[in-house]
């Protein structure tokens, strides 16, 4: 099997320029910002959840999470309020959090939905069904109602029993006992059937931006939202672009700012996406026992294995993200047996996993040689 494993070095690694170490302008919503350079620069007003940093970058808050938008070009070629309302349109189709949006409509109310009237949400399902399909169900985006079952969206006191999770588990699952999709038009047959699109959301809407910018002409840019990345062309150093990959350990929480965060190794890339799926920060307690927030569709429990987290790089964030998820329920070996098994995908992984004394090791597709800076 074609991969790398190496015992987890004791050296701690931190971000360097180039990649996520990024300086961030104080400014606050709807004011203007007056930067001096050659001459005094006025951008157009931030909006309550975008904001300048400078004429080259913005920053804001989107998905229940923060990013960053930044060019190595003279400017950046867009503006707060189109990139708001960009990420707002992607909201109202594909957020379970909103109650009206197009998906929370179609999971409480809709068995039909024509989703040739969507911007986002059609191409978002196709690819996950696509995912879906390739992975033989360890990425399922009808996976809601296991994921409400154990708590994430109201509170619980116990877990599941396991009665409760096969009952659930009998219509999660895009068989055709289930749903049918035809020319753009998605059936629900069980009407229980719920779609989320939580762990391939981030990705398309790094897509949505990539996308948007590539319109404008922009020659190069870095786009992250929740840790997820796409790179275009160079960096200011007229250098491919430089990403941090987390040490997976709890403490390493990623929320105390870049110079805080532990990195395990770098990864260097332009024209492509990485993302990064891991349980190492995600869970939670029930009866003083902790459960990972990645729920695997397969066996509808919280995972439980050796994978500490996933990286991912694709020619798309939302390939990215969606595959690094998939790899969490897959496991180890099968998920290097499947990049070995599809070379149409075009992706790569970087695996952490513990060993059985305990240790971290790494595990990579042979691609990763393209990108591995160590």
């Amino acid at each position: 099997m074609a991969q790398r494993m190496q015992n987890w070095k004791s050296t701690t690694r931190k971000i360097i320029a180039g990649g996520l170490a990024i300086i961030l302008f104080s400014c606050s919503p709807n004011e203007e910002v007056s930067l001096k350079e050659e001459a005094d620069v006025v951008l157009p007003n931030n909006t309550e959840n975008v904001w300048w940093n400078d004429v080259k970058s913005v920053s804001g808050n989107a998905l229940g999470t923060t990013f960053i938008i930044k060019t190595s070009d003279d400017s950046l070629k867009t503006i707060p309020q189109e990139i708001d309302y960009l990420i707002e349109s992607f909201n109202l189709e594909l957020s379970t959090y909103i109650p009206n949006s197009m998906i929370s409509n179609f999971n409480e109310n809709d068995s039909v939905i024509d989703l040739n009237s969507s911007e986002f949400f059609k191409k978002c399902f196709e690819l996950s069904l696509e995912i879906y399909q390739k992975t033989n169900g360890s990425f399922d985006p009808t996976v809601y109602p296991l994921v409400s079952l154990w708590g994430f969206f109201t509170d619980i006191e116990n877990a599941p029993s396991e009665a409760e999770i096969d009952s659930v588990l009998g219509f999660v699952g895009l068989n055709e006992e289930n749903y049918s999709y035809e020319e753009g038009v998605f059936t629900k047959k069980e009407p229980r059937l719920k779609l989320v699109f939580n762990a391939i959301a981030k990705g398309q809407c790094i897509d949505v931006v990539a996308n948007y910018l590539d319109e404008k002409g922009q020659e190069n840019y870095f786009i992250e939202i929740g840790g997820e990345i796409r790179v275009k062309g160079k960096n200011d150093q007229k250098k491919s672009w430089v990403i941090g990959i987390d040490e997976p350990v709890e403490s390493n929480t990623g929320v105390e700012g870049a110079d805080k965060r532990e990195l395990e190794n770098y990864v260097e890339i332009t024209n492509k996406a990485v993302a990064t799926s891991g349980n190492y920060r995600k869970f939670y307690e029930l009866d003083g026992k902790k459960y990972s927030h990645t729920i695997s569709p397969i066996s509808g429990k919280p995972l439980r294995h050796n994978l500490l987290s996933a990286t991912v790089i694709a020619d798309d964030a939302a390939r990215a993200d969606g595959y690094a998820t998939a790899f969490m329920v897959m496991g180890l070996e099968s998920s290097l047996e499947f990049i070995k098994e599809h070379p149409e995908l075009n992706i790569d992984a970087y695996l952490l996993f513990e060993n059985k004394q305990g240790r971290i090791e790494r595990a990579y597709s042979d691609g990763m040689h393209n990108y591995l800076l160590d």
